[in-house]
């Protein structure tokens, strides 16, 4: 892709849509979703529904992104690559240190793929026509 404001648009999209639906899921389903990783569900519940909400404000947020990318990059930067980056730390040192189940992996994934790919639009330049 030859514009970088064109590509951190679809990043914004694609993050904004993993968040809001994950998000979703932990408000609508928090005990499906704990039984489909295997692990109990959060107790008390106000700490799923709290991380459901924060995740569909994120997802939210990167609506203005999606619509001026450039004008929103700080937004970019404090959730893809130090958000979602640093999530996918925590999913690693909480698998290896405290022996977290290894479906939790499945976030680290794709947290670290959305840090990476956000970091490499946000660093590059625009090709010259």
């Amino acid at each position: 892709m030859s514009d970088p404001a064109r590509a951190l648009s679809i990043i914004a999209a694609v993050s904004g849509v993993y968040d809001l639906l994950i998000g979703a899921v932990l408000l609508a389903a928090p005990h499906q979703l704990a039984a489909a990783f295997g692990v109990a569900p959060p107790e008390p519940a106000i700490f799923g529904t709290l991380n459901g909400l924060f995740l569909v404000a994120v997802g939210l947020g990167y609506w203005q992104p999606f619509r001026d990318p450039q004008r929103h990059r700080g937004y970019l930067w404090i959730m893809g690559p130090a958000l979602k980056g640093g999530g996918a730390l925590a999913f690693l040192i909480d698998h290896y240190v405290r022996h977290a189940p290894g479906a939790f992996l499945v976030f680290a994934a794709s947290d670290g793929a959305l840090a990476l790919v956000t970091l490499w639009a946000l660093t590059r330049r625009p090709t010259r026509a």
